[in-house]
């Protein structure tokens, strides 16, 4: 899909006073054919919006990716925006993650334990809201708490008597500033810009989270293990130095470990050196290969609670049982 009639559409209304409609941020990243915001999918459309002296509000590379986003004309003194550089906060914030813009369900103080019970038990929930209105919390319930007055016999038959303090942050506080928080508490409550409760998170809402993203760095890790094993020995000291990177003159490199992926690219580039590491498969393949596990490792250095594209965590699947296979019988 070419965005360019969107903006130019978008461009010519903003400069006759009108107000273009909002998009969402996923539905936006669809006019450049992307589902998620990789670093080179930034900079190709904040260089489009800045061709058409347009920006969003928010910013759609730290806005949820289903929150809507509106179209503004780009103020002359934000030429780094128009160049690419992204001007916004660059720290990550809680509202990137789903469950912070997923209102709760919740129960009123004065509903009947046996209703916070019956909801809490259909819906999986350890912990329920009690509030009044959408920007009145009064408390949370939870399992603990109607554990502990049941234990004390402080029986009672109204929710309020069951209730606790709730931990509220805001959407945009830092994300590890939540994470300190979850590890304190069952869970935060989540307060939007409006200052309505917009979202809850649970300590299993962290694990789901960071579970995704745990494993392409693992798969990376492992696939640098298996790198390193296959060219472990099979340069002298001075032909790894003479891979270092242009520029790097003070960096010292005295072992394979010592190397980047870059590096390690180059090392594979030559007939030459690939004829040292003895291993009977063909090296145009191969390098074309390894360089996209190296665009993809070099993209999840760039933290996205978004994930990956599942094509590039398949291929670093692949690439990693690939390596595993050499290993297995005896190829490095």
């Amino acid at each position: 899909m070419n965005p360019e009639p969107k903006l130019q559409l978008i461009a010519d209304q903003i400069s006759k006073g009108l107000v273009p409609a909002q998009e969402s941020v996923r539905s936006f990243l669809f006019w450049f054919n992307a589902k998620r915001r990789a670093p080179k999918i930034i900079e190709t459309i904040r260089e489009t919006l800045g061709r058409f002296n347009l920006r969003t509000s928010p910013d759609f590379e730290f806005a949820y990716i289903d929150s809507l986003i509106s179209f503004e004309k780009l103020s002359d003194a934000s030429s780094s925006e128009a160049s690419g550089i992204a001007t916004a906060d660059p720290t990550h914030r809680i509202g990137r993650l789903e469950a912070a813009n997923r209102a709760p369900i919740s129960v009123k103080p004065d509903s009947t334990l046996q209703q916070a019970v019956t909801i809490m038990l259909t819906n999986d929930f350890s912990q329920l809201p009690v509030m009044i209105s959408d920007r009145d919390l009064k408390g949370i319930i939870s399992w603990k708490t109607i554990g502990i007055r049941l234990a004390l016999n402080q029986k009672s038959q109204f929710v309020r008597d069951y209730m606790e303090q709730a931990h509220v942050i805001r959407i945009d506080d830092s994300l590890i500033d939540a994470i300190k928080r979850i590890v304190e508490s069952d869970c935060i409550l989540v307060k939007g810009i409006d200052r309505k409760i917009c979202g809850i998170i649970t300590a299993s809402d962290f694990t789901e989270q960071f579970g995704l993203l745990a494993e392409p760095f693992l798969l990376v890790g492992e696939i640098e293990n298996g790198i390193r094993q296959m060219l472990h020995g099979k340069f002298t000291a001075m032909e790894l130095q003479a891979a270092k990177a242009p520029g790097d003159d003070n960096r010292k490199i005295t072992s394979v470990n010592d190397l980047t992926f870059g590096e390690y690219q180059r090392l594979f580039e030559t007939q030459d050196r690939w004829a040292k590491i003895s291993v009977d498969i063909d090296r145009v393949e191969f390098v074309a290969r390894f360089n996209r596990i190296r665009e993809i490792r070099n993209d999840i250095m760039h933290f996205n609670p978004e994930g990956l594209e599942e094509l590039d965590l398949l291929t670093l699947r692949e690439f990693a049982q690939f390596l595993k296979r050499l290993r297995d019988v005896g190829a490095v």
